[in-house]
C-alpha cells in the first residue's frame, strides 16, 4: 500500500479529522479528537503507528515480525509501528487502520 493510498483510506473514515501536532513530519489521524494513525511523512521506510488490543498487538508482531514492531513513542500494549515495506497486504493494512479507528470512536 502506497502512502497517498493509506492516508486517503484513513481521511475517508467518518468524522476522520487530520492533523499535525508533532511537527510536519507526522500526519496523525483523529476521530472523536482521539488519534488512530500517525504516520511519519519522512522516514523510509514510511511508518504508522496505529492503535489495537493487547491481544492482537502481540499477534500482529508474531505475524509479521519484520514489519511490525512495538508502537515507536507509543504505549507498546496498546500502539503497533508498521513499517510499509509491501510485506504485510493492502487489505491487512485496511484492517489494522479500521480496527484503531473504531477503537477510539468507542
Amino acid at each position: 500500500m502506497e502512502i497517498d493510498e493509506l492516508v486517503n483510506y484513513a481521511r475517508s473514515l467518518p468524522e476522520a479529522e487530520e492533523c499535525f501536532p508533532f511537527g510536519e513530519n507526522n500526519l496523525v489521524l483523529k476521530a472523536k479528537g482521539k488519534m488512530f494513525l500517525i504516520i511519519d511523512l519522512v522516514s523510509f521506510p514510511t511508518t504508522m503507528n496505529y492503535k489495537a488490543t493487547p491481544d492482537d498487538i502481540i499477534d500482529q508482531r508474531d505475524q509479521y515480525p519484520d514489519a511490525i514492531f512495538p508502537g515507536f513513542h507509543m504505549n507498546k500494549k496498546h500502539w503497533n509501528t508498521l513499517h510499509l515495506n509491501k510485506m504485510v497486504p493492502s487489505k491487512m493494512i485496511q484492517q489494522l487502520i479500521l480496527t484503531s479507528y473504531n477503537l477510539v470512536r468507542k
